[in-house]
């Protein structure tokens, strides 16, 4: 367009701009020149790079334009596409959001079956727990139990200020382990019924039953007050391959008030008394297995010795005789206790 001088000339030459000329001076009836409005700068798209401001050109008589911008052709498309792509991720994430809440169930109060209460998390139904679980305290709902359940193993630790385990609780495949430095168990009332610890090993019931044909093996020692078989059956201390040694300080003592007390062995069987004696008190002491010296007839007194005998004869009286080395026989009431050491007291 060119101005009312007719030198002038100024056209838009970007991509999307297009120019106009601003009105010139007017002049008013007294014959002043008004000066034109001072056109402000206008800024110049360039090629691949931001706008710039543009310097006013000047036409002929002084006059200037400003240019004005506008975008059309593919940037104006590539805009709209960027806009409408942006538009359609927000949709996208919003829908997988209000998805994902709905699935996992979010609320005020919690997630799912996790529901946030005063003091803790509650949780109703079962939980996977894939790594670690920490808590200071696991508790079942009033009334209702609790399980803990694990395909392979079970290990509870406890540690001690600088991180080593203190005691550990492990629930294998097949087997049980505690390790700790004492191990008790009481009842309801606070009583001891078993305890275990480096230096002995205590029951607290009134009486420790051990069923099985095996019965009970020590390797050393037991020490006890009282051993008693249950009602109707019998006691039985058997050593099958070693001896068994009964030992106490003051007394021993075996009693059987309803029945006998039989002892059998193979080799000999001893009574030994250092300080005391050995007292056999009943009314009734039997030997029926000793040997009977008989005399040769016309032997005299003290003749040899011609045979030995059991002394199992009814209503017979003999002498109870010893040989030097304590073996006891028998003899005939009106004889000597005499015997032959070869024959008798071997």
């Amino acid at each position: 367009m060119a101005g009312p001088s007719g030198t002038g000339n100024a056209s838009g030459t970007g991509n999307g701009v297009h120019g106009r000329t601003l009105p010139l001076a007017k002049t008013s009836r007294s014959g002043v020149v008004e000066p034109p409005l001072a056109a402000p700068p206008v800024t110049e798209p360039t090629a691949g790079g931001p706008l710039h401001p543009a310097e006013p050109t000047a036409g002929a008589g002084g006059s200037a334009c400003r240019m004005q911008l506008a975008l059309y052709g593919w940037r104006k498309k590539c805009l709209y596409a960027l806009i409408f792509v942006l538009m359609v991720m927000i949709i996208v994430n919003l829908a997988l959001t209000l998805w994902i809440m709905k699935v996992m169930e979010f609320s005020s109060n919690g997630m799912g079956q996790l529901k946030i209460v005063p003091g803790g998390i509650q949780l109703t139904g079962q939980a996977l727990v894939l790594n670690t679980l920490r808590a200071s305290s696991i508790r079942s709902k009033h009334g209702q139990p609790i399980s803990v359940e694990s395909s392979r193993n079970l290990s509870i630790n406890t540690r001690n200020a600088y991180g080593a385990v203190e005691n550990q609780l492990f629930l294998g495949h097949d087997r049980l382990e505690v390790l700790a430095n004492h191990f008790r168990i009481t009842d309801t009332h606070g009583t001891n019924l078993f305890a275990v610890d480096r230096d002995e090993v205590i029951v607290g019931a009134g009486s420790l039953r051990v069923e099985g044909e095996g019965g009970v093996a020590f390797r050393d020692s037991i020490q006890t007050p009282l051993v008693r078989a249950d009602a109707g059956k019998d006691l039985k201390l058997e050593s099958p391959t070693r001896s068994l040694e009964a030992r106490a300080t003051q007394e021993i003592f075996i009693q059987s008030r309803a029945g006998g007390i039989e002892t059998t062995c193979l080799n000999d069987l001893k009574l030994h008394s250092v300080a005391g004696s050995i007292r056999l008190d009943s009314s009734a002491i039997y030997m029926p297995n000793l040997k009977t010296v008989q005399t040769v007839v016309g032997g005299g007194s003290g003749g040899l010795l011609a045979a030995s005998a059991r002394g199992d004869g009814a209503g017979k009286i003999y002498q109870l005789c010893a040989c030097s080395s304590g073996k006891l026989f028998l003899a005939a009431p009106n004889s000597v206790c005499t015997a032959d050491d070869s024959a008798i007291c071997r």
